[in-house]
């Protein structure tokens, strides 16, 4: 079996923001095709081309030597690592997964080692949407809580990095009215996503420490590990991060450091499912957990699955609830979600495969870097 063909397809995830989601097939010359999932949102047009470019080199291959394709992308080429090249080995990577369960008739779960578990538990994400004042946030919580979700998250501080007592005591309301409508049992995670300084993100802590909060995630800016685990180890909440690393190299200085307690690798960014079982592994030696981020589309979502259900550090799979209805119409089989836990599909390969005509039916929407991203009060 040769690789003989990739293709991409792109759609449009919402009307809400101008974000795409990409998938990957790669054909074989029996007829047998992978499916993966790229996303560098907002960077469509370089992963695009960093996928023709890969294309050339993966037409010929062996499809079930993943290690040695993944090897040679990361390894071989010039000025490598980053988020295009990274999510493009990412995509390649999971279609290869794909593959090779097909044509062994495995779940990829069964290529990793098998379940750990029988269900994976979902956090809630994209459930607040238009949420402002805290009665808002509560009864939306409340809500989602109701559906089955035991977990949910929000991002309840706004702004400029230098926090004002007034957003504070607005972001703390926000997670007090939430902890209140979901009672005591159901997690809270708490998203700043990087908007903050050491000092800001200090006095969210601290404030935050009354209404037992799962974890707060990327308090600062990913980019300096040391900071991070300054900030991680001075607070008395639990800190986590790591959306927007890449590989096991560069999560290695964050776990040497017992920076946080909670790492968020993502499967279309970090490197695929090969890469993110390794840095699972590592993860397990530092008794760190692995909730893998997940902001994508469907194909991201199964494989992200497939990996929770196999590694015994996994914690929860994040979910934007609101992406549910288009996950369920773009993919064959809906996703089977029970009491806020989904059952992994059990088919060969991710056990489901994409209906092309509806993809056809979202077009990619067009995109201005800044001026269309949703976060813009960083400075």
């Amino acid at each position: 079996m040769k690789i003989a063909d990739l293709q991409i397809l792109r759609m449009a995830a919402s009307h809400a923001a101008a974000t795409n989601w990409t998938f990957v097939k790669i054909y074989t010359d029996t007829g047998l095709y992978g499916i993966g999932e790229a996303s560098a949102q907002y960077k469509d047009e370089a992963l695009m081309a960093e996928l023709q470019a890969f294309k050339r080199f993966l037409i010929g291959k062996d499809p079930f030597q993943i290690e040695h394709i993944w090897t040679s992308l990361h390894r071989r080429v010039t000025w490598t690592g980053g988020p295009v090249t990274m999510s493009a080995i990412s995509a390649i990577d999971l279609a290869l997964w794909d593959i090779k369960g097909k044509a062994l008739g495995v779940p990829v779960y069964e290529l990793l080692g098998g379940k750990v578990r029988e269900t994976v538990p979902l956090y809630a994400n994209g459930w607040f949407a238009g949420a402002d004042s805290p009665e808002e946030y509560a009864r939306q919580a409340a809500k989602t809580v109701a559906q089955g979700y035991r977990c949910v998250k929000l991002y309840p501080f706004r702004g400029a990095q230098v926090i004002t007592p007034e957003r504070l005591e607005l972001g703390v309301a926000r997670v007090a009215a939430v902890r209140e409508a979901v009672g005591p049992h159901c997690e809270i995670g708490v998203d700043i996503r990087g908007r903050l300084n050491i000092w800001s993100a200090r006095r969210v802590a601290q404030k935050l420490e009354p209404y037992d909060i799962a974890w707060l995630e990327e308090p600062i800016l990913f980019d300096n590990v040391d900071a991070m685990a300054a900030l991680a180890h001075s607070v008395r909440v639990p800190v986590a991060t790591g959306e927007q690393l890449y590989t096991r190299w560069e999560f290695r200085s964050l776990l040497e450091k017992n920076a946080v307690g909670i790492i968020q690798p993502d499967i279309c960014h970090a490197g695929g499912m090969s890469e993110l079982k390794k840095i699972a592994t590592a993860a397990e030696t530092y008794y760190v957990t692995v909730a893998p981020h997940n902001s994508n589309g469907p194909i991201s979502t199964v494989a992200s699955l497939h990996l929770d259900i196999n590694i015994p550090n996994g914690f929860m799979q994040e979910l934007f609830i609101n992406h549910l209805d288009r996950y369920n119409e773009v993919l064959d089989r809906p996703l089977q979600i029970v009491d806020g836990a989904c059952i992994v599909p059990d088919g060969p390969g991710w056990g489901v495969d994409l209906r092309e005509e509806v993809i056809r039916r979202y077009p990619p929407l067009d995109f201005t870097p800044v001026e269309s991203e949703p976060y813009r009060d960083f400075f």
